[in-house]
C-alpha cells in the first residue's frame, strides 16, 4: 500500500476516536480537563517553593545567657519558628507525637558552666524522620543556627582571654555551595517529577481504555478488518491522545522553564524530543499490555501497577544504588527513569545535549520494542476474534 493509503487509514482511525470522545463527555473530560486541572493543582499546592518557619520546640534547662542567645539564633532562622519552649524533654516528645513540632532542640543544665570550665558544651538536636523532608529541613537549619552561635561564643571567649588582636580566621575553612537547585526549592524539584509522572500515568490509562474498549465491545475485529492498513489504524486510534499529552507535557515543561529562568536552544530541543519519546513509549507500552491481556480491566490494572509505581522507583526521590535487585531491575524497566534523568540534565544542570543521548536512546527503545510486540499481539487478537464463530 502506498503512503497515501496508510495516511488515510491513520487519519480515518483518528477521526473515529475523536467522534467517540465527542459522544462521551466523561472520556473527553478524562483527557482534557482532568490533566490540566491536575497540573494547575500541583503548581498551586507547591507554589510556596521553599520551606519556611518549620515549628520546633526548644527546651532550655540551662536558663542563662547562652540559652537566650541560642533561642534568638533559632528564631532568627527563616526556616524555623520556635513554636514552644517546654519545661523538659517529656513535654517536648508529646509535642512531636502530636505533630505540633518537627524537631526539638535541647540545651542541658549547666551547659554554660561546662563551656566556661571545659571549653566545650553540648546542644542536642532531634528531628522527626517520619516526616523526612520537614525533619531534615529543620535539622539543617538548627545546625546552621548553632554554628552561628558557636562562632559568636568562640570570638567572645578568645577576645576576653587574649584580646581582640588575637582573633584570626581559622586555618582551615569549608566553603560549601549547592549545585543547580541553589534555592533548595521543593516546588522546582517536585514539580519536575510530578508533572511527567502524573501525565504519563493518565496518558497510559486513557490509551489502554481506548484500545481495551474495542476488545470489550467486540468491535476490534470489524474495525481493523475494514481498514486498508490495520497497523496505521491502531496508530491513528492512539494519535489524539499522543498529541494531547505531548501538549500537556510541553506546557508543564514550559512552566518549569519559567521557574528556572530559561534554557538554551539545544536543551529545549532535547526536552521536546524527550516529551515525544515519553508519550510514544506510553502508547507502545499500553498497546503491549492490552495485546497481551486481551482484556480491558486487566490491562488497566497492569497499567496502574507498572506506571503507577514509576515515580517511587525512578531514582529521583530515593537512590537505587545498592538497592535490592528487584528495585534496580524495576527502575531499569521504567521509561520515566530515563525521562527524569534527561530532564534533570537538560533543564536543571544545563548539560550539553549530547550528554542526554543515552537517555533519549533508552526512551526510543521503550517505543520500539513494546510497539513491535504489542502490534503483533493486538492484531492477532483481532484476527482471532474475526475467525471466531
Amino acid at each position: 500500500m502506498n503512503a497515501e493509503g496508510r495516511a488515510g487509514a491513520l487519519l480515518a482511525s483518528a477521526r473515529r476516536e475523536l467522534r467517540f470522545l465527542r459522544r462521551n463527555p466523561a472520556d473527553l473530560l478524562l483527557v482534557t480537563v482532568f490533566p490540566l486541572a491536575m497540573l494547575a493543582a500541583l503548581a498551586w499546592l507547591l507554589s510556596a517553593a521553599v520551606i519556611r518557619e518549620l515549628p520546633i520546640a526548644y527546651v532550655d534547662q540551662d536558663g542563662g545567657s547562652l540559652g537566650r542567645a541560642l533561642a534568638r539564633k533559632l528564631d532568627a532562622s527563616p526556616g524555623l519558628r520556635v513554636a514552644a519552649q517546654p519545661r523538659d524533654l517529656a513535654e517536648a516528645w508529646s509535642l512531636v507525637r502530636s505533630l505540633q513540632v518537627y524537631a526539638v532542640v535541647y540545651l542541658p543544665p549547666n551547659a554554660a558552666r561546662d563551656l566556661q570550665r571545659q571549653g566545650s558544651g553540648t546542644v542536642f538536636s532531634y528531628y522527626n524522620a517520619s516526616y523526612l523532608t520537614a525533619g531534615q529541613g529543620a535539622s539543617r537549619d538548627i545546625a546552621a543556627a548553632i554554628g552561628a552561635l558557636n562562632l559568636d561564643v568562640l570570638q567572645e571567649q578568645v577576645a576576653l582571654r587574649s584580646g581582640p588582636a588575637s582573633l584570626r580566621p581559622p586555618p582551615v575553612t569549608v566553603q560549601s555551595a549547592i549545585l543547580f537547585n541553589s534555592a533548595r526549592s521543593f516546588e522546582y524539584f517536585l514539580l519536575g517529577l510530578l508533572f511527567p509522572a502524573v501525565l504519563h500515568l493518565v496518558a497510559c490509562l486513557a490509551m489502554a481504555g481506548a484500545l481495551g474498549r474495542e476488545i470489550r465491545d467486540g468491535s476490534h475485529a470489524g474495525w481493523l478488518a475494514s481498514s486498508p492498513a490495520p497497523v496505521f489504524a491502531v496508530v491513528g486510534k492512539l494519535l489524539p491522545y499522543f498529541v494531547l499529552f505531548v501538549g500537556y507535557g510541553a506546557l508543564g515543561t514550559g512552566y518549569l522553564i519559567a521557574l528556572h529562568g530559561g534554557v538554551g536552544a539545544a536543551q529545549l530541543a532535547m526536552l521536546l524530543l524527550a516529551q515525544l519519546a515519553l508519550y510514544a513509549a506510553c502508547a507502545a507500552i499500553t498497546l503491549l499490555l492490552v495485546g497481551l491481556t486481551r482484556d480491558m480491566g486487566k490491562a488497566l490494572s497492569f497499567v496502574g501497577l507498572y506506571v503507577g509505581t514509576a515515580m517511587a522507583f525512578s531514582g529521583a526521590t530515593f537512590p537505587v544504588v545498592d538497592a535490592p535487585l528487584f528495585t534496580r531491575v524495576w527502575n531499569t524497566l521504567l521509561p520515566l527513569t530515563a525521562y527524569v534523568k534527561l530532564q534533570a540534565q537538560q533543564l536543571t544542570m544545563g548539560a550539553p545535549a549530547t550528554a542526554s543521548l543515552p537517555a533519549l536512546g533508552t526512551l526510543l527503545l521503550f517505543v520500539l520494542v513494546p510497539a513491535l510486540i504489542g502490534l503483533r499481539t493486538y492484531l492477532a487478537a483481532a484476527d482471532a476474534a474475526g475467525r471466531a464463530p
